[in-house]
Formats: C-alpha cells, structure tokens, sequence
C-alpha cells in the first residue's frame, strides 16, 4: 500500500474510513479519491459549494426532463470534482497509480482494508 503499511488505525472523513495516505475515503468497499489538502481553504469551500449547485442543478434537470439542462449541470459538477482534485490527474506527486474507484480489496490497500473489520465503509 502506498505510505504507512504498518497503520491499522483509520481516520474518517464524515462516516467514511480514509487511507493512510490521506489520498482515498472508502464507501461500500470503493476507495473515492478525496479533495487536494493543498487547496486553500476558502477555494477549497468555494468549490464544494459550486458542486453541491451542480449537483442540485443535475437533479432538477433530471425532473423536469431538460436534458441541456442536465448536460450543463454535469459539466458543471465535473468542472468543480477536477478543479478539486477529485477527477482527473492526482495531486500526489511521488508517481503512485491512481485507483479511484476501485474496489479496495483489489488494490495495494487491501491488507489495511480488511483490517477495518466492523467500521463502515
């Protein structure tokens, strides 16, 4: 596993157990990629509120069944995941692979995964 094998103890982000590394937060048994922790605070917030209104506008669009609509409030929900660091390329710099997405048990955190017996996540 990427950084701190040895660590057994996890950090939660909400309800969520996070990786070691700080890079992942674990749903379902999935790792999601979390936020760049080098983003300043205010941009960082500014962000999750502009996601949180595409998020919102994507679910409008759904119902009324606007599909422009909807296409707009994706890009706009992508635009801020990116810009957040959540999609597209990782803000780590030591090289390591991105599994984003991917179910933990099938990564090199597995050994610490399975080590969270009766956590959720």
């Amino acid at each position: 596993m990427p950084h701190d094998e040895g660590s057994a103890v996890a950090r939660v982000a909400g309800e969520h157990p996070v990786t070691p590394d700080g890079r992942y937060f674990v749903v379902r048994g999935r790792l999601w990629r979390r936020s760049d922790p080098s983003l300043p605070e205010h941009r960082r917030e500014e962000l999750v509120n502009r996601l949180m209104d595409g998020r919102r506008g994507v679910d409008a669009a759904k119902r009324s069944g606007d599909i422009e609509k909807e296409k707009e409030a994706r890009k706009i929900v992508d635009v801020a995941k990116r810009e957040l660091g959540e999609r597209g390329p990782v803000w780590w710099t030591d090289g390591s692979q991105d599994y984003n997405r991917h179910m933990a048990e099938n990564t090199p955190y597995a050994d610490w995964y399975a080590g969270l017996a009766g956590l959720p996540g």
